[in-house]
């Protein structure tokens, strides 16, 4: 009978080792001083002294990148879904006034191709560096006969901390307080079942197809990756008092933005108060979607909100505008009326 080995099963060892060679520099290169020990541990080790911190409070997030994953594999593109993966669980632990600390990720596969996931694992050490944070573990999973070929699945996990008594939750935010919105990239990595649906399926579109009015190809349009608002919105704290945010994420303006609202509260949002990148209209207008849906199950050109007070709003557009980051005032806190929605809208019949 012949000796049947793991590579025979569908598992390459080899592979594997290879993959960890091609992204030591990358890894290595999001490195805080904090970080202890090196690539191949079993554990990852990180130092747990928080200098300045009188009450550090450690704030967690685990999130994926969703089936955007499926435009990467159609455009055959995998340098900014590792930027995606982080992106999306750093912001979470921004909203909570938190510095994140570092990263971990899982990538799984049926069958490795240690260049393609070097591609991803590259994009998620340039997403740790852009929040500041270490990539210091992850697990590489080769599974044959799970996923179809060419195709894999992500997962993040990310840890910050913040002083106790600087935690942002909400409660001090009060009628009158303004709502200051921060532009996004685009989709970000939130609604693209809904928007594959339309550009693949209802209006025939490739990855490689360039829509009018649009400057570049649909597929580069949607690998955008989402924006990482730590750095300069943690800069901005330093400064500036903000009383709430919310990421807008799955659930949009809707869902999210209640999130951090005290109870007797409901902000209300300016419909044409900011820029819609083009993406939002096309999918509006190529699915027949109402804006209602559109507004809770995308950014639709807002990928974080600050809550600040009203005195403090011209300063914090301006810091904002030195940090490079396109800001609008798009609202502001009212007294919720009754059992009423905590998200209202007002102005124009639409933003789209």
């Amino acid at each position: 009978m012949k000796k049947l080995t793991y590579s025979q099963a569908g598992v390459n060892i080899d592979e594997g080792a290879r993959l960890v060679s091609l992204i030591k520099p990358a890894v290595r290169s999001s490195y805080r001083k904090e970080v202890l020990g090196d690539i191949g541990g079993f554990g990852a080790l990180f130092s747990g002294r928080f200098k300045g911190l009188k009450e550090p409070v450690l704030v967690s997030s685990t999130d994926g990148v969703g089936t955007k994953l499926m435009v990467a594999f159609m455009a055959d593109r995998h340098d900014t879904v590792g930027i995606d993966l982080v992106a999306m669980s750093v912001n979470d632990i921004l909203v909570s006034g938190a510095e994140p600390l570092f990263f971990l990720d899982y990538f799984a596969t049926g069958k490795l191709d240690a260049k393609r996931a070097a591609d991803v694992v590259t994009g998620i050490a340039k997403g740790c560096k852009l929040a500041g944070c270490a990539l210091i573990g992850g697990e590489t999973a080769e599974m044959p006969g799970l996923y179809k070929t060419g195709e894999y699945d992500l997962a993040g996990f990310a840890v910050g901390v913040a002083d106790k008594k600087k935690l942002i939750d909400g409660s001090k935010i009060r009628p009158g307080d303004r709502v200051i919105g921060l532009a996004s990239s685009g989709l970000h990595s939130n609604g693209f079942s809904l928007a594959r649906k339309v550009i693949f399926d209802i209006l025939k579109l490739k990855v490689k197809d360039r829509p009018k009015g649009f400057t570049t190809d649909i597929g580069s349009v949607l690998l955008a990756p989402t924006r990482i608002y730590v750095k300069p919105v943690l800069k901005l704290m330093k400064e500036h008092d903000v009383l709430g945010m919310a990421h807008i994420t799955g659930g949009g303006f809707t869902d999210n933005i209640p999130r951090v609202l005290p109870d007797g509260v409901s902000v209300v949002i300016e419909n044409g108060s900011w820029p819609v990148p083009p993406i939002f209209r096309l999918i509006k207008e190529g699915g027949s979607i109402e804006t209602g849906e559109m507004l809770r199950t995308f950014n639709c050109g807002i990928g974080l909100i600050l809550i600040v007070r009203a005195k403090d709003e011209k300063a914090v557009l301006i810091r904002l505008k030195a940090l490079k980051e396109k800001a609008f005032t798009i609202g502001e806190v009212a007294r919720r009326r009754g059992k009423g929605p905590q998200v209202e809208f007002t102005g124009k019949s639409g933003i789209l």
